[in-house]
């Protein structure tokens, strides 16, 4: 027994690896890297393995890092099933149309640029139609239900209370007698998030391989988040600006919309317009609205007096291309909550063009921003920034609230771990750290070893063990 690590090692994208028992070979999410344009381009169209020899996916999640490059690994050859949770299935049908529509798009904009300046052409990752020819592979199963992924992997999901069906990955190995627990955590959410229950543990595990995200960092109380919103959104709107929030469409949209919908409740948030500008968005709320029985009893307790949480009185959902065009001819307070949450394609750099420059804006940054991304960029607000290709002055206000982040910080992460060793009863003996840089990763090792006396290991690209006991 093996295990291979591909994607978000000792990086936060493109989450990827394999599981290797015998001849038999399952791949843990296959996500798209995002970064550099050229770095992202090789690392999404190579594999270390054959797509073809793979059996199955197992779907943590339907984040672009986590299943955003299924459509290159299917057109490469992979012709398993893809295993995920009810609600990860549709969103990752709706995901995946939406990445491929911004990869054409976003393609097709950049070639006016270059064919002009007589460039090479850039191509999309994928096309549409190669996101939907996945869609017959995604293979749903609810939480807690056994399932034999592939021969001698077997295992269950378990909730991760990251985003709608997000799920910790269970499995039970077997190879010649030898018989293996391996839990693969996926990305685990915060303890106290507005509309999902908090992560699971299982009963046993003998290699944990977690997320370390904030691996180094402590979120501000999730008391605060609320009134530190309603802070922004009113000293911006008092001198004339623009909030614009870079948010995933997928999870973090659907937490700041909850949370608006709360201040507007209690008559608190000024009455400005708030746009939520994503087709995507759009679509994914609307699967959040059918699945209400995964969300935790704060917001089954909203329902029951709000029959829309997603919804109130100056929110707008706006999904054609001139309603988005439209918004960037306002010259009035208003929030635009747009995608992609980490600023590297999608309707958010328009608005990001047309309102980085003005010192009334502000750009309120509510999640991890990756190395080499635009998001990170502006968090460590460099004096100009490029989109599209065009350098742009960092005048606006940027305001970090991590806080909404839907991963674990470092104490939520120990505290995760230290209930999987103790729920083991002593047979948890590795813990592989993933999805996370490598600063914040030496930092929860080194609490991990000595708070716990595990052994731990934090894989490079292309690192392989053994799994035998």
């Amino acid at each position: 027994m093996k295990v291979h690590f591909w994607g978000a090692a000792q990086t936060t994208t493109g989450s990827h690896h394999l599981i290797e028992v015998g001849d038999v070979k399952v791949a843990l999410d296959c996500g798209m890297f995002q970064g550099k344009r050229a770095e992202a381009n090789e690392r999404n169209r190579e594999f270390p393995w054959d797509p073809a020899d793979v059996k199955a996916v197992i779907l943590s999640h339907a984040h672009v890092d986590h299943c955003g490059n299924l459509p290159t690994f299917a057109s490469q050859g992979f012709r398993g099933d893809i295993h995920c949770t009810h609600p990860t299935l549709e969103i990752s049908r709706a995901l995946l149309e939406d990445s491929a529509h911004i990869q054409m798009k976003d393609a097709q904009f950049m070639n006016k640029r270059l064919a002009k300046k007589g460039e090479p052409l850039v191509q999309p990752l994928y096309t549409i139609e190669q996101a939907q020819a996945t869609f017959p592979q995604l293979s749903a199963l609810g939480m807690h239900r056994d399932l034999c992924f592939a021969p001698r992997v077997c295992g269950m999901f378990l909730n991760a209370g990251h985003i709608l069906g997000s799920a910790v990955t269970v499995l039970d190995l077997e190879e010649k007698g030898n018989k293996h627990r391996l839990v693969f955590s996926g990305d685990i959410g915060r303890k106290k998030m507005a509309i999902l229950p908090a992560v699971a543990a299982p009963d046993h595990a003998h290699t944990l391989i977690c997320e370390s995200t904030y691996g180094n960092r402590v979120h501000e109380p999730e008391e605060n988040l609320k009134a530190n919103l309603l802070a922004v959104v009113k000293r911006t709107a008092e001198r004339g600006g623009k909030i614009i929030i870079p948010a995933f469409s997928v999870g973090r949209t659907q937490e700041i919309v909850f949370r608006l919908n709360e201040l507007f409740t209690e008559g608190l948030l000024p009455r400005i317009p708030i746009f939520v500008d994503s087709p995507l968005s759009v679509r994914v709320t609307d699967i959040f609205r059918r699945y209400p029985e995964y969300y935790n009893r704060e917001a089954a307790a909203a329902l029951a007096t709000d029959p829309d949480i997603f919804g109130f009185e100056t929110l707008r959902y706006t999904e054609s291309v001139d309603e988005s065009k439209a918004l960037n001819d306002i010259d009035h307070p208003v929030v635009i909550i747009s995608a992609s949450g980490m600023c590297e394609a999608g309707r958010i750099l328009h608005h990001l063009r047309n309102s980085i420059s003005n010192s009334k804006n502000t750009i309120l940054i509510v999640g991890f921003q990756a190395e080499n991304t635009l998001g990170r960029r502006i968090v460590e607000k460099h004096p100009k920034v490029r989109i599209f290709g065009e350098e742009h002055a960092l005048r606006a206000e940027v305001v970090v609230m991590n806080g909404f982040s839907a991963h674990a910080d470092s104490e939520e992460l120990l505290d995760y771990i230290f209930h999987v060793r103790e729920r083991s009863g002593g047979e948890l003996r590795r813990v592989f750290l993933v999805h996370g840089e490598k600063p914040g990763q030496e930092a929860l090792a080194e609490r991990i070893r000595d708070t716990m006396k595990l052994e731990v290991h934090i894989p490079a690209r292309g690192d392989s063990f053994e799994l035998a006991l």
